[in-house]
């Protein structure tokens, strides 16, 4: 089997390079530096397939002798897409939505390169139940950890699992922001000796 090739995350996200480590694979970390638009009409799993695809294209295109990682998380509930709220208020008004609600969360991957077109893409879909939620339970949570940066305003990871009653999924570390499961099953595929 030929060496594995340079591996490149292309993300900004802590929480996907701190995943990506517990792989204790090498890697380097580079920014897709794309916009991340809505386009009308586009459904959640097309959104972070397409965002993926985006970033892991944009990275390659700098790295063609490199396998690059792109990855992105859509969270939507009750029909309403929730992006990361940057704010206290927008983490009140995200959790507000989410209690006693059911939310997916679908964490696409898209794996491009070292070939040119070379292309790998899968979607994991996580669903959580979340229980109901008081508006000081809110936002003694919301105070406690600032998760101003996470889809749904919450992070499952840390204190954030206290909110919720139970999760459905196949792969835990894809409501994180990177399927770890798939990813690794496809980095075996590509070369990489895992474990």
């Amino acid at each position: 089997m030929p060496a594995a090739p340079r591996l490149i995350l292309a993300s900004t996200s802590v929480y996907r390079r701190q995943l990506l480590e517990r792989l204790k694979l090498p890697f380097e970390v580079a920014n897709p530096g794309i916009a991340e638009p809505h386009y009308p009409g586009e459904a959640p799993p097309a959104r972070s397939a397409r965002l993926a695809a985006e970033k892991a294209q944009a990275v390659a295109l700098l790295h063609p002798q490199a396998l690059v990682i792109g990855s992105d998380q859509v969270a939507v509930c009750r029909g309403q897409v929730l992006d990361k709220p940057g704010s206290e208020a927008g983490c009140w008004s995200h959790l507000r939505l989410l209690s006693g609600s059911v939310a997916e969360f679908f964490t696409a991957v898209a794996l491009v390169g070292p070939e040119p077109g070379t292309l790998l893409a899968f979607t994991d879909l996580t669903r959580v139940h979340f229980r109901l939620l008081s508006e000081a339970e809110i936002r003694r949570y919301v105070s406690a950890e600032k998760p101003y940066d996470c889809a749904g305003g919450f992070r499952a990871e840390s204190l954030g699992i206290s909110l919720f009653e139970r999760i459905e999924s196949e792969d835990p570390s894809g409501l994180v922001g990177l399927p770890l499961i798939a990813l690794s099953r496809a980095l075996r595929a590509a070369g990489f000796e895992l474990p």
